[in-house]
């Protein structure tokens, strides 16, 4: 991956109303004829707001006056929500988000005709889960997600990740497994990074893998696996090696320190694409890659 030269092309700095601590982990989509974000802002006082922003060319971006509320999420109990990933199925904008809530983390589902009013589809009732992405489109008459379960002994951060399944994104129930961390690697712990886009082969899938083996820091990094486009738990190749790590000032330092996390990508013409990540928890940086520079990653 390219990063972009202006990087870190969002940065606290760029949040209009408010004096915050970090904005970072953008779930991305093309609208219309703009590119458009929704960012994890968190401030000051450590809460967390979803903000939008919108780029007539990928890397310039207006930031909207004021986060976006979700209509019909009740926040009792609600400390957090936060990590919005974006799918454009059926027509209508899809955000998966995570909330943290008094009974752990749970996974929510909203909608937007217009990107500026969301409203509330769904909230998970029970379970430990995060890292949530909807598939752009139903596979076998089903809506289908990735997502990674979490228990309290992992603390906060799972080891796999699975497809679950619903008629009416309302209800979910779990598929089967699709892929687990290698432990010892650079990929022990791991997480879906932006919703998986439709190619040739199967379904193409950015993921995010942590080493936790230096004894140290955790270090975020990228890697990309190729899955079945019929039966989307059945991988079909996996990158060998990451695709991005912390490498740049931005991404070493911050919040949490040496961090590139994958939210969002946009297909930018047939084959070239525009990957969205947060940096160290703190900025929002821009890298440029290809669908086959990936694919030949997965083969590696």
């Amino acid at each position: 991956m390219r990063r972009s030269e202006q990087n870190p092309i969002l940065t606290r700095r760029d949040i209009p109303s408010r004096d915050v601590t970090s904005v970072f982990n953008p779930g991305a989509i093309r609208w219309g004829d703009e590119i458009a974000l929704l960012l994890r802002v968190q401030t000051r006082g450590r809460e967390t707001l979803l903000w939008p922003a919108r780029s007539q060319d990928g890397v310039k971006f207006e930031v909207a006056p004021e986060p976006i509320s979700i209509e019909g999420l009740d926040l009792t109990g609600i400390h957090h929500v936060y990590d919005p990933r974006l799918t454009m199925l059926e027509g209508v904008l899809h955000v998966v988000f995570a909330v943290d809530t008094d009974d752990g983390c749970r996974l929510g589902i909203a909608r937007s005709r217009d990107f500026e009013r969301f409203e509330l589809v769904s909230l998970d009732a029970t379970g430990e889960r995060r890292n949530g992405v909807l598939f752009p489109e139903r596979v076998g008459g089903r809506y289908l997600r990735l997502e990674r379960p979490n228990t309290k002994s992992q603390e906060g951060s799972g080891d796999q990740i699975w497809l679950a399944e619903s008629q009416d994104l309302v209800d979910w129930a779990d598929v089967a497994p699709v892929m687990e961390g290698r432990w010892h690697y650079w990929d022990e712990r791991i997480g879906s990074g932006p919703p998986p886009i439709r190619v040739d082969e199967g379904w193409l899938h950015l993921y995010h893998g942590i080493a936790t083996h230096f004894m140290s820091v955790n270090i975020y990094q990228l890697g990309v696996v190729l899955l079945d486009a019929d039966d989307p738990s059945r991988v079909l190749a996996r990158s060998r090696e990451n695709v991005l790590e912390p490498r740049e000032m931005y991404e070493m330092v911050g919040q949490v320190p040496n961090v590139v996390f994958p939210s969002g990508w946009v297909r930018d013409g047939a084959d070239d694409l525009l990957i969205y990540y947060g940096a160290a928890d703190t900025c929002v940086g821009l890298a440029r890659t290809t669908v086959g520079e990936l694919l030949d990653a997965c083969n590696r």
